[in-house]
């Protein structure tokens, strides 16, 4: 009866001196000790021992819900942002909407996502149709709907109804909510956070139920002897600060005979056990700690990585924004340029019904007007292509109605040194923090690959207080008498390290290569800095040059146009486009001064987002003209919501 007790109490978790829950016997392989001449079977007490520990792991395993969890994700984004100064951490994962799993109104899906070969839609070349247009139709009015469809009868957006306003405070902001790509930012912290929190747990006090059912059909002088068995072992885990870890078990065992014609067959033990195994060489100290280590330091990444995303996707923002406006003004820098030479077209033909002119100068004129429409027509669809990319950046329907508005953003230009700037940089360029820490993360990395060259030698020890043997019943009736204590101690000699010793190679190789990567960094950042300040110099020397070069052309044309009857029809188209040339000129230089500026204080990283995703003025700067937050997205052409495809968060 001792040895079939001893057997029932093995654990699949074991401490040191358990038994092989392999060789695990609920009953004895020949005739049982006691055979009782009638037995009854009582299934209530046979699952008690099943049912309470059931019971105790619901109980545990309920401590939290997904509430909790995301409740717990969000106080770690705000703390861990706030460490690091940033301006905002991202919005909880509570009330995003993503996909619904749940297939209760629609089984059919559920078929396709289990579909292991789902169909694919490719119809053959002589199933599809290919429509061809009329030779009479009229292009010019197909281009001129795409332009009203997109942006209506001109760029500010009139002859739109129910149009999204968008000026660059509304693009930015528009950007915190359905921006694909900041969604994905955020997330990819939040997954940081519960990287993080899972590794924490694993340090916490666990707890584990496991519970066995077992049939059994044993033959005593040939007559078949059934039984039922159960087995339930309820253990708490606790990993230790630097290796090893303590369990705790409580393990309870029920059998019931189920032979015909006999009673009291039913046998009820238990057994407490405590054990711990603890490393003094291999796996000891802090890099049994490794994995929680480089969870906490890869949130501390995360976060400026995030940061450092909010940084450059409002640059990116912009640059996309005043690209729209540049294409705006070359827009109507050409409808002014087409609506000067269909003037000076007509004023040709005037002269040469008057004789005044050859004949000829009428279709050299008419072929500028086309140059023109047709470069007008190309800027419009480039403006089309350019607003259906920035709605797709944005998180927006493409087929959604936006309007861009202009927003004035004139940052003042830096006074500054090109050491002063590097200087910045090298100190506050978070990609730059995290490309040194991981180089720590490299040098800790070897000293944990030539911890595994050790040899093992750990210490172990285990409790056990068992229920008296000698009851049948005896669930709870532990038996301080025939407790069990002993300790352990293991040597393991390294008679084979060569795979620690190929890992310990791999670990510093990658030490150097960190340390390389760091160096290439810091020394890309130096370039890129500089080269920011100059750009910065050389868009604002180019913006002076194209505004004077705009007032040149401005007045040789003014006075060609005064001496019209003296000058040759094709000096003054000549002059038309060079002042077309010269706005564009002028254009280009504004947007790339402004870009300028943003970029150089990106690239030192003295650029800060407020935490409604706005550029936030340096002290010294003066306040940037932003008008209050808009208005939410209307209706576009398919009666969803603008930004509908993308759900808020």
């Amino acid at each position: 009866m001792r040895e079939w007790n001893d057997a029932a109490v093995s654990s699949p978790l074991r401490g040191a001196g358990d038994s092989d829950p392999s060789q695990t016997r609920f009953f004895p392989s020949s005739a049982p000790s006691r055979i009782h001449p009638r037995m009854t079977f009582h299934p209530a007490r046979s699952l008690r021992p099943a049912a309470l520990g059931l019971t105790l792991l619901a109980l545990a395993g309920c401590t939290s819900s997904m509430d909790e969890i995301d409740r717990r994700v969000a106080d770690m984004l705000q703390n861990r942002s706030a460490a690091i100064d940033a301006n905002r951490s991202p919005a909880p994962v509570v009330g995003r909407n993503f996909v619904n799993h749940d297939h209760a109104g629609d089984p059919a899906q559920r078929q396709r996502e289990l579909n292991p070969a789902p169909g694919t839609t490719n119809p053959k070349a002589e199933t599809l149709t290919y429509n061809v247009e009329s030779e009479a139709a009229d292009v010019s009015k197909k281009l001129d709907g795409y332009a009203v469809g997109a942006y209506g009868t001109d760029t500010t957006g009139a002859g739109l109804e129910n149009a999204m306003e968008l000026n660059l405070a509304g693009a930015w902001r528009q950007s915190q909510k359905t921006a694909r790509e900041y969604l994905n930012s955020e997330e990819d912290y939040i997954l940081a956070v519960i990287r993080l929190l899972t590794e924490q747990h694993r340090w916490e006090p666990r707890l584990f139920n496991d519970t066995t059912f077992a049939a059994n059909n044993t033959w005593n002088d040939g007559s078949p002897i059934p039984a039922l068995g159960v087995i339930n072992t309820l253990r708490a885990q606790k990993r230790l600060p630097y290796g090893g870890e303590v369990e705790a078990r409580w393990v309870t065992n029920a059998s019931q005979d189920l032979r015909e014609q006999v009673s009291a067959g039913y046998t009820q033990s238990s057994s407490l056990v405590l054990s711990a195994n603890i490393p003094l060489l291999r796996g000891a100290g802090n890099v049994a700690r490794e994995p929680l280590i480089q969870a906490e330091r890869d949130l501390v990444y995360q976060a400026r990585t995030f940061e450092r995303f909010r940084r450059s996707f409002l640059v990116s923002i912009a640059n996309d924004y005043f690209q729209l406006i540049q294409t705006q003004a070359q827009i109507a820098n050409q409808e002014r340029s087409l609506k000067s030479l269909r003037l000076f077209r007509d004023g040709t033909q005037a002269r040469v019904d008057a004789g005044r002119i050859p004949a000829f100068n009428v279709s050299i004129a008419e072929n500028d007007v086309l140059n023109a429409q047709a470069s007008l027509a190309s800027l419009r669809e480039t403006y089309i292509l350019q607003l259906d990319r920035f709605k797709v950046r944005l998180g927006l329907d493409v087929a959604s109605r936006v309007v861009i508005k202009p927003l004035a953003l004139e940052i003042p230009l830096p006074a500054t040194t090109l050491d002063d700037a590097t200087h910045a940089a090298l100190e506050y360029r978070l990609d730059l923090q995290n490309a040194r820490d991981r180089v720590d993360d490299a040098k800790r990395a070897v000293d944990n690959a030539e911890n595994n060259l050790l040899p093992d030698l750990n210490i172990g020890g285990r409790a056990s207080l068992p229920t008296n043997p000698d009851r049948d019943v005896g669930g709870l009736s532990f038996s301080p008498r025939d407790a069990t204590v002993e300790g352990t101690a293991t040597l393991s000699l390294p008679l084979d390290r060569q795979i620690e010793k190929y890992g310990l190679r791999q670990a510093t190789i990658a030490l150097q290569q960190r340390g390389r990567s760091a160096e290439l960094l810091r020394d890309n950042i130096v370039v890129a800095v500089r080269g920011a300040l100059r750009n910065i110099d050389l868009a604002a020397f180019q913006l002076k040059l194209a505004e004077q070069q705009v007032e040149i052309n401005k007045r040789r044309l003014e006075e060609q146009l005064l001496k019209i009857d003296t000058v040759e029809p094709r000096d003054v188209v000549q002059s038309e486009n060079d002042l077309l040339s010269a706005e564009n000129r002028r254009d280009q230089a504004r947007t790339n001064l402004r870009n300028a500026v943003l970029n150089y204080l990106l690239e030192s990283d003295q650029l800060r987002v407020a935490p409604d995703g706005m550029f936030q003025p340096l002290p010294g700067m003066p306040e940037l003209p932003v008008p209050p937050a808009a208005p939410d997205a209307p209706a576009g052409d398919d009666g969803r919501p603008i930004g509908a495809a993308i759900s808020p968060q």
